[in-house]
């Protein structure tokens, strides 16, 4: 294999790796940053759905 080759696989190598790790990061952030703010599902007839937190 050639070095132009070589270099080519490991350039797009190390784009693929840089692009799943930021978004791993990005869903890691999203979902540790406010687990409170889930949707509440309530077991009551006639009530809506809403935010946990006004705050969220």
């Amino acid at each position: 294999m050639s070095r132009a080759r070589l270099f080519a696989f490991g350039s797009a190598g190390l784009i693929v790796l840089g692009f799943v790790a930021a978004n791993a990061h990005l869903m890691t952030v999203a979902i540790l940053s406010q687990p409170d703010c889930v949707l509440v599902t309530s077991t009551e007839e006639g009530t809506a759905h809403r935010a946990a937190k006004p705050s969220c």
